[in-house]
């Protein structure tokens, strides 16, 4: 088996397995992705494969027509908003959407790799992940296209990814509220190793300061972008003698938990608590009262991500970072606060 180098220069791999110092079978072990080998046997494997600009042929069965989209959980409203946007683009190529549910929010399960590297997609979308050096160097190796979506951190220069203004949505969502009088407004964002989350609390504070208003510690929470984490939160807020008057969630689903405690706590929304949301899930427009939210582009963020996946390789020699535009959408879960 052999390729060509950067330069042209036939490359066999018994030359990558002698400047390894290990047998041919080793590195092709490490290309079909098997589990035993040991781990810097691989990436000294992989080093030397990426250096000789290797791309493995394709003689034999080609790829599959899969879109593999990798999340870390696959139980929100969030993530069919993503899929339904990667089916549409998808489907009018000719490819499926797959599913892969596999490690924390910051990357893939190592289990993953090695399952790729056998479906051998057309693309890999990963949701809300970093992406770690040797796995990246791994789907360089076989020519498997990747893009992540919104990216929990700030992704490599040669990484691809789509992401959307969520600085701009909370600065929108903020200041929506001082606009309409809200002097003590909480923020309940996502985790805190998240930089959406942090993009969009620095949007909070912005519109704050904007407003002459101080963004109080004790008002800022980091949530978990589920219903649960929002009514905790919420309950612990409202029940505080000087209660905000008003609450952004940093997600829609935290919403609906932030109008549940004040469901349970007697609060009429929005006559005495006004909730701003973000994402604009389907379930925003049918919650009580309609939830006023900011507008993620999800669907179109995940269709931006599979025609990169699936543009031709030279056009995809240039990693490229897409961010798109948030709006707020006004519905009926704010008001100007009631005078105390």
């Amino acid at each position: 088996m052999h390729t060509e180098d950067e330069a042209g220069r036939r490359v066999t791999l018994a030359a990558v397995a002698r400047e390894a110092g290990v047998s041919l079978p080793t590195v092709s072990k490490v290309l079909n992705g098997r589990s035993d080998v040991s781990p810097a046997t691989r990436a000294r494997i992989e080093q030397l494969l990426e250096a000789h600009g290797y791309r493995r042929r394709t003689r034999g069965s080609p790829p599959a027509a899969l879109i593999e989209i990798v999340f870390h959980e696959l139980e929100s409203v969030w993530a069919m908003e993503l899929i339904r946007g990667a089916e549409n683009v998808a489907k009018r190529s000719g490819a499926t959407v797959a599913l892969t549910e596999s490690g924390t929010r910051q990357a893939p399960g190592p289990e993953w790799i090695e399952g790729v590297l056998r479906r051998r997609p057309l693309g890999v979308l990963l949701v809300f992940s970093t992406l770690p050096e040797s796995v990246k160097r791994q789907l360089v190796s076989r020519a498997i296209p990747f893009v992540i979506v919104d990216p929990a951190g700030d992704p490599d220069p040669d990484v691809p990814s789509v992401g959307s203004a969520n600085w701009a949505g909370g600065l929108a969502a903020t200041r929506h509220l001082t606009d309409q009088g809200h002097r003590h407004v909480a923020i309940i964002t996502g985790p805190e190793d998240l930089m959406c989350s942090l993009a969009r609390l620095d949007g909070y504070r912005s519109a704050m300061a904007m407003a002459g208003l101080d963004a109080a510690p004790e008002l800022v929470r980091f949530g978990d972008f589920h219903v649960r984490g929002g009514f905790e939160h919420a309950m612990d807020l409202l029940r505080r003698p000087d209660r905000p008057t008003a609450v952004f969630a940093g997600s829609d689903l935290q919403a609906l938990g932030v109008l549940e405690a004040a469901r349970v706590l007697g609060l009429s929304v929005p006559g005495e608590l006004s909730v701003v949301g973000y994402d604009d899930v389907p379930p925003a427009q049918w919650s009580s009262p309609p939830l006023t939210t900011v507008h993620q582009p999800l669907q179109r963020m995940a269709e931006e991500a599979v025609r990169m996946l699936l543009r031709p390789a030279n056009a995809r020699r240039a990693a490229q970072r897409i961010e798109l535009a948030t709006h707020l959408v006004v519905r009926q879960s704010t008001a100007p606060p009631a005078r105390r």
